[in-house]
């Protein structure tokens, strides 16, 4: 075979994606029909959890140096903003960042740990049968075919590898469109974003770059126009007027795009040897700037899995697992911008006004704000706990950061463990007989850490746990508990279950 994965799709997911194959030694390329990055950047946001995830491969600090921490964040750009910053997590911001900025660093990290890159080349046609997927791509030099174990589209919303997968992508057609303008305005805002709701409409501007400010507009008098309709600089304007009582001097567009609220999600996320990830997978309103976040946590999710399964170390449930955990999590995604889009889209009425009011107040309570922040930033994704393993009210969350204490008295943080994309078995017991679970050396893609936790605001849930093991995503497969009378025993078990049993 010429690779072990294609990947279809150079955006942010395609590119994470393939990153996390290669951590792992997978030999993976990717395919995308542009020759540069975009320079057009529909996402402006990274959300907490995906900031994590950078933090987990060392990414983080690259992004922070380009980007802008804000504490705040929207639902429905209703008045009542949500405080990320209570959130437990150093993370606790959302990144404002162009699109454009964080496909150019994914871009980087993929070359730099061994990603093929194919710019300027369009998949045509995907096939596949039980020995492997043949993929037949035109570039500047002619058609080519070329295949491999496994093709993961990551190719948008019209995604081929989809289509040819047969793969059906159920849900609603667009009912309303708004616009978006990344224009020069001679009389900016005084403050850095505005947001107004009245009853010719929604607009909210934020700066771009030092002399480009996004103008999104829903403006009811356009909501009807098809998505395909080019936007023009007087609809901004005129929809400005109404709304704000000004244009703010708009001029000089350098990016005008009409979008709609058509919400589908593809029935299953894998067919055989295909898989599908980000728009490929689920489409929905751009409200929150949620898609392109989980479109990343998603190539976290399936990039260990597919790894595991081409190294010969997959237990045979593992691949399925990939749609089983996401699935849910996209549908809550896509009920969620639902609502929102209903709050913020179809109804301009007093009647909508009263009832944004009375939601906005409600956010001023701490626990309802944080309820929706957090589901916003992904920290209440879930995965449903492994049936096999002790119970333990740590299976399946999300891994927070800790402090921990290593045995040589070092104090590191917890994510710095995982910048290689394995599994971390986290030993809290000091129990000497972990070196005879298992011959450690024959499990390289396990990172045996032996330490105490050394002062954390979440350092309770772990006063009960003898080990755990974290997977390459940061998620907890399986706490032991301290009063298992057989931990070890616990310990090996889940050792055979998710990292391989071939070896024990």
């Amino acid at each position: 075979m010429d690779y072990e994965v294609i990947v279809v799709g150079g955006g942010p997911v395609g590119m994470m994606l393939a990153a996390e194959l290669a951590l792992a030694k997978v030999k993976v390329c990717v395919f995308e029909r542009l020759k540069d990055t975009t320079p057009y950047s529909r996402a402006l946001t990274l959300h907490p959890r995906s900031l994590e995830l950078f933090d987990l491969r060392g990414l983080k600090s690259k992004l922070m140096s380009i980007g802008k921490p804000l504490p705040t964040g929207h639902f429905a750009a209703l008045d009542t903003r949500l405080d990320f910053s209570v959130l437990d997590s150093s993370s606790n911001y959302t990144l404002y960042i162009s699109q454009h900025d964080t496909e150019k660093v994914l871009e980087e990290w993929a070359q730099s740990v061994g990603v093929e890159i194919r710019r300027e080349t369009e998949v045509v046609s995907v096939r596949q049968d039980a020995q492997g997927v043949e993929v037949t791509a035109v570039d500047l030099n002619g058609k080519a075919v070329l295949s491999a174990a496994y093709v993961v589209g990551a190719d948008g919303a019209g995604s081929l590898v989809r289509k040819q997968a047969g793969i059906p992508f159920e849900g609603t057609d667009a009912t309303l469109t708004a616009m978006l303008g990344d224009v020069v305005l001679a009389y900016p805002p005084e403050t850095n974003g505005l947001s107004r709701f009245t009853e010719h409409g929604l607009v909210m501007i934020v700066p771009v770059t030092d002399r480009l400010h996004r103008v999104v507009m829903i403006d009811p008098l356009r909501t009807g126009v098809p998505k395909e309709e080019p936007v023009t600089l007087e609809e901004l304007s005129s929809g400005m007027e109404r709304i704000l009582g000004s244009d703010l001097g708009i001029c000089e567009p350098f990016w005008l795009s009409r979008y709609g609220n058509a919400t589908r999600q593809a029935k299953r996320y894998r067919e055989r040897r295909i898989f599908l990830a980000g728009d490929a997978a689920h489409i929905h309103f751009p409200a929150g700037g949620q898609g392109l976040n989980v479109g990343l946590q998603e190539a976290m999710n399936l990039g260990w899995k597919l790894a595991a399964e081409l190294k010969g170390r997959a237990p045979a449930w593992l691949l399925d697992s990939y749609h089983t955990e996401r699935f849910p999590v996209n549908t809550a995604l896509l009920r969620n911008t639902q609502a929102q889009t209903l709050l913020m889209g179809f109804d301009f009425s007093p009647r909508m006004m009263g009832l944004r009011s009375m939601l906005s107040d409600l956010l001023r309570i701490p626990e309802a704000n944080k309820e929706l922040a957090a589901q916003i930033a992904a920290f209440d994704v879930r995965y449903a706990p492994d049936e096999e393993a002790l119970p333990h009210a740590l299976n399946g969350r999300r891994f927070t950061e800790l402090k921990l204490r290593l045995d040589n008295d070092t104090v590191r943080n917890a994510y710095e463990l995982f910048h290689s994309g394995c599994f971390v078995l986290l030993h809290l017991a000091s129990d000497d007989r972990l070196n005879d679970v298992v011959p450690w050396e024959e499990y390289g893609h396990i990172q045996v850490v032996r330490a105490s936790i050394a002062g954390n605001r979440n350092e309770a849930e772990w006063d009960d746990v003898h080990t755990a093991l974290i997977r390459p995503d940061g998620h907890i497969a399986w706490a032991v508990p301290r009063s298992e009378p057989q931990p070890l025993e616990a310990v090996k078990r889940g050792i055979a279950r998710w990292c391989g049993s071939h070896h024990i």
